[in-house]
């Protein structure tokens, strides 16, 4: 068991405090991610899409460049590098105030990401993807997202297996936390990466216990929004699975996780007030 729960982050000179979880919205900045209405297709409609999510009470935005659905198609770090900055220097220009992260596993890009503003690295590898990551967030020094994925996006679904899904997810975040931490990354969250290298099963398997997850002392991020694990057992489609979806954020929130990773701001700060209200009459 952990003898300490980490609660904050160190953003550049601000203290984020985790203690009430947080929303941390997301902008596609492609073409081909699997829910259309989270895809950016002009500057106007990033700036309008990231006004309504702060208005609604995103306390992160994080943005992504490269689909990772499954059989996407990696298109090179010079492609995302061309998306990524200019959205960067809109966002800080137009909401300063506002954290800004990346979802990237490429070494580089993270590191000219956070050059030019953002603040956080999303790595849905965990380090394995790029050997420079370690070095490379010990040096920009600022918060680091690390998921599990079984296999790389292109066949992470082809029929992934497990002995045990929890065990086997716990023991790779643990380990490569760690390995983290002695390398001087000062600040991470852990995301199991639900819809990742995981069956249908394996998915609620991991969502039963995120409890879990918080005995290696460290934040736990959530990103199950609209995913095929709310959807597809329900027969309905991404766009019809926003209260599936809601349903599922409450079942997180109780089970501890300090991120939600969402499309629809809104409605997930609505789960979290309505999370905190039943806390307090509970008390």
């Amino acid at each position: 068991m952990a003898f300490y729960q980490k609660t904050t982050l160190r953003i550049k000179s601000n203290i984020l405090d985790l203690s009430t979880p947080i929303v941390m919205g997301i902008l596609n900045l492609t073409e081909d991610s699997f829910y259309q209405n989270s895809r950016v297709s002009s500057e106007k409609e990033l700036v309008e899409k990231a006004a309504t999510m702060i208005a609604d009470g995103a306390t992160i935005l994080d943005l992504g460049a490269m689909s990772s659905r499954p059989g996407a198609v990696d298109l090179g770090q010079d492609h995302e590098l061309e998306r990524l900055l200019p959205a960067i220097d809109r966002l800080k220009l137009e909401f300063p105030n506002t954290i800004l992260s990346i979802d990237t596993y490429r070494a580089e890009v993270a590191k000219r990401c956070v050059h030019f503003g953002a603040e956080i690295i999303n790595d849905i590898s965990a380090g394995t993807a790029d050997p420079k990551m370690m070095s490379t967030m010990v040096e920009l020094n600022v918060p680091y997202i690390m998921m599990h994925m079984k296999g790389t996006p292109d066949n992470m679904q082809d029929n992934p297996e497990y002995e045990d899904v929890v065990r086997e997810v716990y023991s790779f975040l643990h380990y490569q936390s760690k390995l983290f931490m002695e390398a001087g990354v000062h600040d991470i969250i852990l995301d199991p990466g639900f819809g990742f290298g995981k069956s249908l099963e394996h998915n609620y398997e991991l969502l039963d216990n995120i409890d879990h997850f918080k005995n290696i002392g460290l934040p736990v991020l959530v990103g199950i929004s609209r995913k095929s694990m709310v959807y597809k057992p329900l027969g309905i489609t991404p766009e019809e699975s926003l209260p599936a979806t809601s349903a599922l954020h409450m079942l997180a929130l109780d089970k501890g996780a300090s991120i939600l990773r969402v499309h629809d701001v809104k409605e997930a700060m609505d789960v979290i007030n309505a999370y905190k209200d039943s806390l307090t009459s509970l008390s």
